[in-house]
C-alpha cells in the first residue's frame, strides 16, 4: 500500500481530539469480560454509542489548536503517509472520501464529507459517550467517524488480525460505508435494535464491508483533485489478505469463540468472519455499489 509521495493531504478532513479531557460521565456497559463482550458485539466497527445505552451527550470533542496544528505541520503529503500512522489514516480518509464524491456524482447524486475524529481514551459524541473499547465508529448524529489510533494495535495483538496499513485502511473505509449508507437512508431505516445473524443490523455490516471493498477497487484509479493523479498509488495482493485478514477476525463468530468460547448467532450484530470476507471481496471485485444489496 503506497501512496503518491508528492500529493497534498487535506488535513481538514480530520479532527484531532487526542489529549482532550472531555467531561460527562463514563461510558461503560458492564464489567469484565461479559461487559467487553457485549462492546464488542455491540458497537465494534460500528454504529453509534447510543445504541449501546452508553452515556449521553456531554460536550461534544475539542480538537485543540495545539494537536490541529502538529497534524497539519506533520501530515503534508503521501510521503508523510507513508512514513506515519496517524498520517496514513489522514491520506485513507482523503482517498475513500475523493472516491465518494466522484462516485456520487457520476450516479448524479451529491456526497456530503464526513469528519474523521482521532481521540484517546474517551470521546462525546452528538450519540453518547464512548470509550476506546468500543472500537472504531460513526455517529449519524453528528455524521462523523471516531477512531482510536490505538485500536489497530489491538486489532492484531488481541483479535488476531495479520495487521498491515491495508487493515487499517479497511477498518476506515468500513465506517465511510455508514456514512455513505447515512447518505442513502438505508442507515435509519434498517436500524431496528434486533440482533441474529439474519438481522438487519448484520446486513448493514456486511454493505458497509462490501462498500469499504468497492472503495478498494477504485482507490488506484481514483484521481486526486489537487493532483490529477490517485492519491494512492499502488495496492498489492498481499494488501487485500491483510483487509480479508482483518475482516475474519472481527467477526461475530471470531469474536464470540475467542472472549466468551462459544458462538451464539441469536447474539449476533455484525456477522460471521467469513460473511464479513465474502462481502469485502464481493465489493472488491465488482467495484459496483449495485452488488452490495446485502438485505435481498
Amino acid at each position: 500500500m503506497q501512496f503518491d509521495d508528492d500529493a497534498d493531504l487535506d488535513t481538514s478532513e480530520v479532527q484531532d481530539a487526542r489529549g482532550s479531557r472531555i467531561p460527562g460521565g463514563r461510558a461503560t456497559v458492564g464489567g469484565g469480560i461479559a461487559g467487553l463482550v457485549a462492546l464488542l458485539l455491540g458497537l465494534f466497527f460500528g454504529v453509534g454509542p447510543d445504541q449501546l445505552g452508553l452515556s449521553s451527550g456531554g460536550d461534544h470533542p475539542a480538537a485543540t489548536s495545539s494537536s490541529l496544528d502538529q497534524i497539519k505541520e506533520t501530515c503534508r503529503t503521501g510521503r508523510d503517509a507513508n512514513a506515519k500512522e496517524d498520517c496514513r489514516v489522514v491520506a485513507v480518509v482523503n482517498s475513500v472520501q475523493d472516491f465518494w464524491t466522484q462516485e456520487f456524482a457520476r450516479r448524479g447524486g451529491v456526497y456530503t464529507g464526513s469528519p474523521t475524529v482521532f481521540f484517546s481514551n474517551r470521546v462525546a459524541t452528538a450519540c453518547g459517550t464512548a470509550t476506546s473499547a468500543v472500537g472504531p465508529f460513526y455517529c449519524p448524529a453528528d455524521r462523523k467517524v471516531y477512531v482510536d489510533l490505538g485500536f489497530f494495535d489491538d486489532l492484531r495483538t488481541k483479535f488476531g488480525s495479520s495487521g498491515g496499513p491495508f487493515a487499517q485502511a479497511y477498518v476506515v473505509a468500513h465506517e465511510y460505508g455508514h456514512h455513505v449508507q447515512d447518505l442513502m437512508g438505508t442507515l435509519g431505516k434498517a436500524q431496528d435494535g434486533v440482533s441474529g445473524a439474519t438481522s438487519n443490523s448484520v446486513k448493514l455490516e456486511l454493505q458497509a464491508d462490501c462498500y469499504a471493498g468497492v472503495w478498494a477497487h477504485h482507490a488506484t484509479t481514483t484521481k486526486d483533485p489537487s493532483t490529477g493523479r490517485p492519491l494512492l498509488s499502488s495496492l498489492t495482493a498481499a494488501d487485500i489478505r491483510d483487509g480479508l485478514d482483518a475482516a475474519a477476525a472481527v467477526g461475530d463468530d471470531r469474536i464470540q469463540e475467542r472472549f466468551q468460547g462459544r458462538v451464539t448467532p441469536e447474539t449476533w450484530t455484525h456477522g460471521s468472519a467469513a460473511q464479513r470476507q465474502q462481502w469485502f471481496y464481493q465489493g472488491y471485485r465488482t467495484g459496483d455499489m449495485a452488488q452490495c444489496n446485502t438485505f435481498r
